[in-house]
């Protein structure tokens, strides 16, 4: 990017000093150049311009691609910053989950130490590990649907993937 600007530097300053010399010619001037120098001098600015243009449209385009590249990692943080707070909302659905079922099992422990059979504490254990195998799934699910977003450009045989 700093070799454009410079060579752009460059071309404007050269373009300068053939308009300038062109510019301060007289007419008395022109009469000693011979037409062959004239001519050879603005067939120089043109290729001059020519190339200043085409330097430019060179550093619109690198910028343009700039700004698609700059707005397409933006989009993709996004989605990171997405994905992290719903991921850690299941570690924590998780957790929470895990808790129950240990206090559960904790309980039907003693209930089995002390020979007493309590079915609402069995129903509780089952209840527990039902929310645990839903969470593990749904968790399972997110992992699984984030794999096939990342694999779709591939499967498609898109070119940016």
């Amino acid at each position: 990017m700093a070799d454009i600007t410079d060579l752009e530097q460059r071309i404007t300053a050269a373009l300068d000093r053939i308009g300038s010399g062109l510019d301060g010619l007289t007419a008395a001037d022109q009469g000693k150049l011979d037409k062959a120098e004239i001519a050879d001098l603005r067939e120089s600015l043109e290729a001059e311009k020519t190339a200043n243009s085409q330097l430019e449209e060179r550093v619109v385009a690198i910028k343009d691609k700039q700004v698609t590249l700059v707005a397409a990692l933006e989009a993709e943080v996004d989605k990171l910053r997405n994905d992290h707070a719903r991921n850690t909302a299941d570690v924590q659905n998780i957790k929470r989950v895990n808790v129950k079922l240990r206090k559960n099992n904790s309980a039907l422990r003693d209930a089995n130490q002390q020979g007493i059979g309590d079915a609402s504490l069995i129903n509780s254990g089952l209840d527990a590990e039902l929310d645990a195998l839903r969470v593990s799934r749904d968790s399972d699910r997110a992992e699984l649907d984030a794999i096939l977003v990342e694999l779709k450009p591939l499967v498609e045989g898109r070119a940016d993937a």
